[in-house]
């Protein structure tokens, strides 16, 4: 029997990467690494880990804003190396070729992503993969970007979480209280928000348990 080959899957945050990793019993050939938000934090961390360990193919995969107003909640895109063994895989559950651009910050605003869509014709907007796949490029290791829309091109987020959240991903207690101090009527936009990116990784997850156990 063949052994599958190792594959690496990188998530930002902890909450894109849950559901996938509560999967992963009796898959030791997949693991998961969990960077921090943004380029610098990507390809610090995944520097590192290349250095320790090359693994045979890599996934950087989490959540994206859409840029193509077509797009909804929990549309999974792809972007992937001409090398990379996996793309029928990823068509057969129902993933779709996308273009991403890979942005400073948290995208809040459906202005911000309409002047992304029109700068860079990418379909989404993400903050990691594409320095996560330099890394690989100059390791030889074949690379997929496989993201989930959690916001619509036409949605503005409910709060501006690139000053709620740490590099990290974690949520600033004290600044959070500050902002339903300021605006409570956003609590119940924060728990439909939560809600639907709670679905939107449980679809990733079943995208990525497809595209790294079935052999290629």
């Amino acid at each position: 029997m063949l052994t599958p080959p190792s594959i690496l899957v990188t998530f930002a945050v902890k909450e894109e990467a849950r559901p996938f990793q509560h999967r992963l019993a009796n898959a030791s050939h997949i693991c998961t690494l969990v960077t921090g938000m943004g380029r610098q934090n990507a390809e610090r961390i995944t520097r590192r880990v290349l250095d320790a360990a090359r693994p045979d193919l890599l996934i950087t995969a989490g959540f994206a804003g859409g840029l193509d107003p077509v797009l909804t909640h929990g549309s999974v895109l792809f972007e992937v190396d001409p090398t990379f063994p996996r793309v029928n895989q990823l068509f057969s559950v129902g993933a779709q070729l996308g273009r991403f651009h890979c942005a400073e910050r948290i995208a809040i605003t459906a202005a911000e992503k309409q002047a992304f869509r029109t700068s860079t014709g990418a379909d989404a907007v993400e903050m990691e993969s594409a320095v996560i796949r330099s890394l690989c490029r100059e390791r030889g290791i074949p690379s997929a970007t496989v993201r989930v829309i959690s916001d619509t091109a036409a949605e503005d987020l409910p709060v501006d979480f690139n000053a709620l959240v740490t590099p990290e991903g974690r949520p600033k207690p004290l600044s959070f209280a500050l902002a339903l101090l300021r605006q409570p009527h956003i609590i119940g936009e924060l728990i439909r928000f939560q809600r639907r990116i709670s679905r939107a990784a449980e679809r990733l997850a079943e995208v990525l348990d497809k595209c790294c156990r079935t052999v290629a």
